[in-house]
């Protein structure tokens, strides 16, 4: 089978899996964070397992970029770049802004996530750097630029929002506390809208079928989970909690 077929399949099943996980997610909180509990097999450090959850995402993606014949090309560098801006934080830098310490998670969950990750940086390095056709034109096209902008404010509410939550305890400290400022005045979770805005930004400027199927799977995994995470807070928090805020998006959802 071409390479090109087997890559159009595999981009085509991203898109299908995002289905029954939007299902299974919207039934069954995913088991770690404020959602954490035990049944779900055993578990590793918190701060490790979002190392290994994220680590397909950054070295694999540039690996295999590398492999593709437009690899030093201008274009697909920067694309390249845009990505690891988001991913080298994600994996080396924000687990360790994390207060982690003591916390744990199930093994099962950043397994699965480096099945899709792997996946995911298949499809999407593959196609930038070999199946794709970026010149350096590419950089000054109105999609390039829309995208670009949607990606950039979507990754600033998104650590904005990360920073807010780390700060809402000092050191040593446990539990949880309503966070305010920024968007949280509108919606329970800015840091997941702020994602999805990132990797709709992402299938813009890269006007693919890869980078779309990226944009429906993080909505269809982190939707959820703010509604979750939401209901989670309306339940502990009660009249405290601020009624005029939406989980996702603000005065819709």
């Amino acid at each position: 089978m071409p390479e090109a077929t087997l890559h159009f399949y595999l981009t085509l099943t991203q898109i299908g899996i995002a289905i029954p996980t939007l299902v299974a997610l919207l039934w069954i909180s995913a088991p770690y964070g404020r959602h954490a509990r035990e049944g779900w097999g055993p578990t590793i450090p918190a701060r490790a397992g979002w190392i290994l959850m994220e680590l397909p995402a950054s070295a694999l993606f540039a690996a295999i970029f590398f492999l593709g014949d437009r690899s030093l090309e201008l274009a697909p560098l920067v694309l390249l770049t845009v990505w690891q801006v988001h991913y080298v934080h994600r994996t080396f830098i924000f687990p360790f802004r994390l207060r982690a310490e003591g916390k744990r998670m199930p093994l099962s969950i950043p397994l699965m996530a480096v099945g899709f990750n792997s996946l995911n940086a298949y499809v999407n390095a593959r196609w930038i750097s070999h199946l794709g056709e970026y010149g350096t034109s590419w950089l000054y096209d109105p999609r390039f630029l829309a995208g670009l902008a949607v990606f950039a404010a979507g990754m600033a509410i998104n650590l904005h929002a990360d920073t807010v939550l780390i700060n809402l305890r000092a050191p040593g400290e446990s539990g949880y506390k309503i966070p305010r400022g920024g968007l949280y005045r509108f919606v329970t979770c800015p840091n997941y809208l702020g994602e999805i805005l990132e990797w709709t930004g992402w299938a813009i400027m890269t006007w693919s079928l890869p980078g779309l199927a990226f944009a429906i799977y993080t909505a269809a995994n982190v939707g959820p989970r703010a509604v979750s995470n939401h209901r989670w807070y309306v339940e502990k928090f009660g009249d405290e909690y601020p009624k005029e805020r939406r989980a996702l998006i603000p005065f819709i959802l």
